[in-house]
């Protein structure tokens, strides 16, 4: 789900004396999300009234720091736990830090370079102002084929951020495979742009992963629904060993209280001579948002999205958001979503056949709202009332 920056804490550095450290600080932050929500055909035909955790904000504790090194220049540090609050077991895959875990240095005149676990550029520079920023999965992806939903990381990652020259400002990132003998396999690149000015926000970039289930640069994502194109691309048998190329742009404005914002996604599953794999599918995504701010407390939003699919199967997926937010302290805040998404056409799915083989499968396309995970029919509605603290 979308990061949340919190710096509302701050500790001196414990066991070392002396100006050279009167400057360096550790900073602790977090965000526990969570809601009481209902899903229609959750599970097929089936209704689900529970609690759901992460859905405005991933549920999170962190670390991060920084030294000033002298002449412009620190040394700075994250490391972010992500965790599901309703049963404290660790995300992304069990991994202790496995939201960013990265160390760097930074320079107001000459940029940024990290080098860890890490957000791609697309998510740090272009993901911001799309709705997803602000009501998340709700106003996503279908599917979240796109990572619209900040779902993956990239291991063995470096990275460099520019200044900011006047509100223009790039990223680029690149992920080793970190294997002998397997350069190209399972590395990924990445790329991006942006521009924010008072009330206009613009921006764009591109993403590529080759082989992601090399499990080395390779991207690693949370994966919406066991029965979608995107979740058996990623972790599914032969149909994991592929590139995957994102190329997304999005703008947003202000006027007074109201921000206007759109954003298009053009998605490709396709060989990438390392396997067998010999299917491509694309995906192309154009979203809509609106918001309004009511008071400085209250905020409300509507989202549209409707996405494409083409190659060996074809499906429509047209999904529709609404999302309210109250805040009642600089840590505390009320929200209430809901989402409705109708899907039409195919899609495939992958099965082990009595050989124990992987095979690919096509079936009536079925709604999944976002990147929430859930397993429609042919529609799925949604609706989530929580509360979200950050600390």
């Amino acid at each position: 789900m979308k990061r949340f920056a919190l710096t509302s804490l701050s500790l001196a550095l414990l066991g070392t004396a002396g100006a050279a450290h009167a400057q360096s600080s550790v900073t602790l932050y977090g965000v526990i999300d969570e809601a009481v929500a209902y899903v229609n055909h959750a599970n097929g035909n089936n209704r689900l009234v529970g609690l759901s955790a992460g859905n405005l904000s991933g549920d999170r504790w962190g670390l991060k720091g920084s030294e000033d090194l002298g002449g412009g220049l620190k040394a700075i540090f994250q490391l972010e736990n992500g965790f599901n609050v309703n049963t404290g077991a660790l995300g992304q895959g069990g991994r202790q830090f496995g939201r960013q875990a990265f160390v760097g240095l930074t320079s107001d005149k000459l940029g940024t370079v990290t080098l860890g676990r890490q957000y791609d550029p697309l998510v740090d520079m272009v993901q911001g102002i799309t709705g997803d920023n602000y009501w998340a999965s709700i106003v996503g992806t279908p599917g979240d084929v796109d990572n619209y939903d900040n779902s993956s990381r990239v291991n063995n990652a470096v990275k460099y951020v520019s200044p900011n020259y006047a509100g223009l400002q790039f990223e680029g990132m690149y992920g080793f495979s970190n294997g002998a003998g397997t350069t190209g396999q399972g590395q990924t690149w990445s790329g991006a742009v942006a521009y924010n000015n008072g009330p206009l926000g613009l921006a764009a970039g591109y993403y590529y992963t080759s082989n992601p289930s090399a499990g080395r640069s390779a991207t690693t994502w949370n994966s919406p629904s066991s029965d979608s194109i995107f979740d058996s691309a990623i972790n599914g048998g032969y149909a994991s060993a592929h590139s995957i190329a994102i190329a997304r742009a999005a703008a947003q404005y202000a006027i007074g209280p109201v921000t206007l914002g759109g954003s298009y996604s053009n998605v490709k599953y396709r060989p990438d001579g390392f396997s067998a794999f010999s299917s491509t599918e694309t995906y192309n995504i154009g979203s809509a948002f609106a918001n309004y701010q009511l008071t400085p407390a209250f905020l409300i939003g509507l989202g549209y999205t409707y996405e494409k699919a083409s190659g060996d199967t074809g499906a429509h997926y047209n999904q529709v958001g609404i999302g309210a937010d109250y805040t009642i302290s600089k840590r505390t805040d009320f929200y209430a979503l809901g989402a409705y998404q109708k899907a039409s056409g195919t899609q495939a799915t992958f099965t082990t056949n009595a050989a124990g083989q992987t095979v690919r499968v096509n079936q009536q396309a079925q709604a999944s709202i976002g990147s929430f995970g859930f397993n429609g029919t042919s529609s799925q509605e949604m609706v989530l009332v929580g509360i979200r603290h950050k600390f």
